[in-house]
């Protein structure tokens, strides 16, 4: 059987089987295995056909269709679905175009569906966007039309099982061993904490990293819009995740909300995994009266995250931004942008400490910054982290021994 014959034989045993009851996953592949056993008493199907159907018709079932196999290649870390105009991947930091497809744009809404229902989100036209993620944790962002004027739009962002270490971070070049060191005693203080980026640059996957140093003792409260931190050394964690608004009824629950809530669960430290809008006051508020806290934001730079933090505080409330720029100051402790270089890699690219609110503005001290070297002929960026100054330790520091 040529490849059209089985995608045919694919879509007719599909159209026989019963999916209006619910069944396990061990049925639906005893009902498949039948529909194909069937079928080869009328047409010759080699062992190789009858397992690829039975895999195909079984993920477009229970699973993710055309995406699964993308989903389980560990290589793959991002997934984009343009509506039936095409898929693309990003893999080792390269995007590139796929030779499959899907056919029509019901077979996105299906696969669209049974992510956004198997955690509790609803999308359609009166709601277009939506932020979901999959079970292993892989984090997906939905926009249909009439939004997205070329069809339903999928982006799937993936997470590698085991998460990044230290000791990769310090093979790759990213940071240095005094640099890990002195990061290690910033967290174990309680130091505050602010990583900032651009898209992909890293910043979850960095917070994850340094919430390795978090001492066990502590109790621990993550907020994210959709759960991401893989965060396995605290025995006493508690995970919030932010919740729509529903024609159910369900109210709204933002991270704003979730940060009020999270002061009164008495936490040791608060891990915010990215603040894009209000809650920045409440954020700054939680830093400027002794709780520890560590985050993420956009921004083109460590400089720029001061104008950034100033724009969302305005966002939620009107205040001086004097006021502001001063809580900035005090409140973090040190600053950690991230950045993707043109190769693909991603890198530590400076870490400053806030020197206070000075002639009106947050003086900024560089510890490291990232100096390129060279670019060679395969286009691969050398450089290396460099020492440029001493952090002067706050009192979190030196009451932490």
């Amino acid at each position: 059987m040529n490849n059209e014959d089985i995608i045919s034989l694919q879509k007719l045993i599909m159209e026989k089987l019963d999916l209006s009851k619910q069944m396990s996953e061990e049925e639906i592949r005893e009902l498949i295995d039948e529909e194909i056993k069937q079928e080869s008493k009328k047409r010759h199907l080699e062992i190789s056909q009858r397992e690829r159907l039975h895999r195909d018709i079984f993920h477009s079932v229970r699973q993710l269709g055309i995406l699964q196999e993308l989903i389980e290649d560990p290589e793959i870390t991002e997934i984009m679905v343009n509506g039936t105009e095409g898929i693309f991947i990003e893999r080792k930091g390269k995007l590139e175009r796929l030779a499959i497809s899907f056919d029509s744009v019901e077979k996105v809404r299906h696969v669209i569906w049974q992510i956004t229902a198997g955690c509790n989100r609803v999308v359609n036209e009166a709601s277009p966007i939506v932020d979901a993620r999959l079970p292993d944790g892989a984090r997906v962002n939905v926009v249909l039309n009439p939004v997205a004027v070329n069809g339903p739009i999928l982006t799937i962002r993936r997470f590698p099982p085991e998460p990044v270490t230290m000791e990769q971070l310090l093979s790759m070049g990213s940071l240095t061993e005094e640099c890990r060191d002195q990061l290690a005693q910033l967290v174990w203080a309680g130091s505050n904490i602010l990583v900032s980026g651009g898209t992909g640059s890293g910043k979850t996957t960095f917070l994850n990293i340094l919430s390795g140093f978090i001492p066990q003792r502590e109790r621990v409260i993550t907020i994210e819009d959709s759960a991401e931190l893989q965060i396995r050394n605290i025995p006493n964690l508690v995970r919030l995740e932010t919740r729509n608004a529903n024609v159910e009824g369900c109210v709204e629950i933002t991270i704003r909300d979730l940060i009020k809530a999270s002061l009164r669960m008495r936490p040791d430290r608060i891990i915010v995994g990215e603040v894009r809008g209000k809650e920045a006051v409440d954020m700054l508020q939680s830093v400027n009266v002794g709780h520890s806290a560590m985050t993420t934001v956009h921004a083109n730079s460590v400089r720029d995250v001061v104008s950034r933090l100033e724009t969302m505080v305005l966002m939620g409330m009107e205040m001086p931004v004097s006021a502001i720029r001063r809580q900035i100051a005090s409140g973090f402790d040190v600053m950690i942008h991230l950045g993707r270089l043109k190769d693909g890699t991603r890198h530590v690219l400076e870490i400053a400490e806030p020197e206070g609110f000075l002639e009106g503005e947050v003086g900024m001290r560089t510890i490291y910054r990232f100096e390129q070297t060279a670019v060679t002929e395969s286009g691969q960026v050398l450089g290396e982290l460099k020492k440029k100054g001493e952090f002067l330790y706050g009192e979190k520091i030196h009451s932490a021994g």
